[in-house]
């Protein structure tokens, strides 16, 4: 009697109920109820092994509680549902996507990352709203050309895949700012890539990188670039000249030198430890004004420029397991080091126990090593075959260690063949006869 009055009346309970063969136990109804309101639904971490057929035709089907006579408060009138926008399937045992996906067009948020999925379904390209797409940590082994259709595109995240290529065309994603492929087993990259004008952020670490595109400088709005953990042997140097870049990692490679980087001037970070890099040019650091972490650990540079002193927003630097013999005195000015790292190195003039002692007393050392070799202002410069007519010493510390050839403020009228011959064979990178009274250049 009771059953056949709930058929009657339908059976009050039921909203708060599914059959078990259409839903199962791991998406309750009541979850489904708030994403109708919310336009969101999170289904992580359920077991599911196929997302119900429910959950796709969410914004389809009537509600069940449309069905039942109950009275409703203004929260619960379900003809007022939101279209679902963003949908969280990750950490589940999925190993597909149906095609029914197209059903939900107004997604924004696809998350499906954790799971066991080896292919993707071609109806993906129909959620033309689409914005973030989460495919990481699957089984993929292909992208379908249809991905290539989601034009708002604005983060896909492909990392922890089976990926060897990427589609020719990738570039269509024209409005992709963040994009992570790391850890696949790609051997090169699409030259379309050169279309992704609006990249902020690119990872594509840990694959099988040989080299890189010359085009990839075309991304003007790239901030980070992350290359660690490949094969490459060279950078082009047309990365030098990526005005936007901050943030560029290198380290794990099979790098001998590093580029030039005459464009770089909001350049925060380089990271180039473990690779094989054997000299560090004056070249590669002179335009690096931004720079504040520069990290070369794990390489063979055998001794450090001068013009390291240049950058004078340099916080960290990491020179451990070198062979640098010497260090620039001048290292000690730096007025933004806080980390200076130098064990493993066969360092001449610094003692062991200085290095443990940590960076400031490392600092205070090197500074006190530019006072002993510079000459103090009070002394009288002692009379030798070096003192020139106007009495003023040749500095022999600034052409040695600065590369440095000054004769400037003397009001001369011609450069004393003593200033070039004391030079001889040490390489000079600045000259300065300022503020003299020279009527030509000097023929030496």
């Amino acid at each position: 009697m009771a059953a056949a009055r709930r058929a009657r009346l339908g059976d009050p309970r039921a909203g708060f109920r599914q059959p078990a063969a259409e839903l199962g136990p791991a998406v309750p109804q009541g979850l489904i109820r708030a994403a109708r309101k919310s336009g969101q639904l999170n289904l992580a971490g359920r077991n599911l092994t196929e997302v119900p057929q429910h959950v796709w035709r969410i914004n389809l089907d009537t509600p069940e509680e449309a069905h039942q006579n109950l009275s409703f408060g203004a929260a619960d009138r379900w003809w007022e549902q939101t279209d679902l926008t963003k949908l969280i399937l990750a950490s589940n045992k999925l190993q597909c996507l149906s095609e029914d996906v197209k059903l939900l067009p107004a997604l924004t948020v696809l998350d499906v990352h954790d799971n066991q999925l080896r292919s993707l379904p071609s109806a993906l390209g129909q959620l033309e709203n689409l914005q973030k797409l989460d495919l990481s940590h699957n089984k993929l082994e292909s992208i379908p050309e249809e991905l290539l259709q989601l034009s708002r595109l604005k983060s896909l995240l492909l990392q922890h895949n089976e990926l060897s290529c990427l589609p020719d065309g990738f570039g269509q994603l024209v409005n992709l700012e963040e994009l992570d492929v790391s850890n696949n087993h790609l051997t090169d990259i699409p030259t379309s890539f050169a279309l992704l004008i609006n990249l902020v952020r690119l990872n594509l670490a840990s694959n099988q990188l040989k080299t890189l595109p010359a085009d990839i400088s075309t991304m003007k709005s790239l901030r980070q670039l992350d290359c660690t953990k490949n094969y490459l042997e060279t950078v082009p140097s047309k990365l030098a000249t990526m005005a936007s870049l901050e943030q560029l990692y290198l380290r794990k490679n099979k790098l001998r030198a590093l580029p030039d980087f005459p464009s770089c001037k909001l350049l925060k970070e380089l990271h180039a430890g473990e690779n094989q890099i054997e000299i560090l040019n004056s070249e590669n650091l002179k335009h690096l004004n931004s720079l504040s972490v520069l990290e070369l650990r794990d390489n063979k540079i055998k001794s450090i420029p001068d013009e390291i002193t240049l950058l004078q927003k340099l916080e960290r630097l990491d020179l451990a397991n070198n062979d640098i013999s010497r260090l620039p005195y001048t290292l000690g000015n730096l007025p933004q080091l806080k980390f200076l790292a130098l064990e493993g190195n066969p360092l001449r003039t610094i003692r062991r126990d200085l290095l443990q002692k940590g960076t400031q007393e490392l600092l205070k050392y090197l500074r006190s090593k530019i006072q002993d070799d510079v000459p103090s202002q009070n002394e009288e410069p002692p009379v030798t075959a070096m003192t020139l007519p106007s009495e003023s010493r040749i500095n022999m510390h600034a052409i040695t260690t600065l590369k440095l050839l000054d004769y400037s403020e003397k009001q001369a009228a011609a450069i004393p063949d003593e200033m070039f011959c004391a030079v001889q064979s040490h390489p000079v990178t600045t000259v300065n006869f300022s503020k003299n009274q020279l009527m030509e250049i000097p023929p030496r």
